[in-house]
């Protein structure tokens, strides 16, 4: 049996979760806002007890990636109507900047032109700039994937470089920093 597939999600209170049987759309409701994904006609789950437990009809092998995957999506939709995800980026580099102007983002990275990011609407963005510290970017929503596909986005205005480590990185990544060319005797 799917190991992820098979664990149970808790409910917490507040949440409720409904599935239309025509379209396969699971409707997930919560203190902080709705969200809906289609899962596979397959799978089926119950709730008992507060626990939403999911189940395959077979051991063939789409079920059981199917079981895993549709169990891993709801979990992260429960967590993010009653609790919300956050992702902190930090702004590495001389002259690079970031500032949050309602749901848009100015990004200052060392190119000839500031870069203008607009956010949708469901995640929220703010800055923190503290003087002698990096400036820090902070994404709320609810949305698990949006929230990681923007993140990504904001990153891939300027990675960070191996040499020295200037460009936008998660809080808490670790950049491997390469050795520079060594000088001839």
């Amino acid at each position: 049996m799917s190991r992820i597939g098979k664990l149970p999600i808790v409910l917490p209170k507040g949440v409720e979760i409904s599935r239309d049987e025509k379209s396969n759309i699971v409707t997930v409701k919560g203190p902080l806002g709705e969200l809906k994904q289609y899962v596979d006609g397959d799978i089926t789950f119950s709730i008992e007890d507060g626990h939403l437990q999911l189940a395959r009809p077979t051991e063939q092998k789409r079920h059981k990636a199917m079981h895993g995957l549709y169990r891993a999506l709801l979990h992260n939709m429960v967590e993010g109507v009653s609790k919300g995800f956050e992702i902190r980026q930090e702004v590495v580099g001389v002259g690079y900047k970031a500032e949050a102007k309602g749901q848009q983002l100015e990004l200052s990275l060392g190119y000839s032109h500031n870069i203008l990011f607009d956010f949708p609407s469901e995640i929220k963005v703010e800055t923190i700039n503290e003087k002698g510290k990096n400036p820090i970017i902070i994404l709320k929503g609810i949305d698990k994937q949006l929230l990681g596909q923007v993140a990504n986005k904001i990153r891939s205005y300027r990675k960070p470089e191996p040499y020295k480590g200037k460009g936008i990185r998660f809080v808490g990544e670790e950049v491997r920093k390469k050795v520079g060319k060594s000088a001839e005797k």
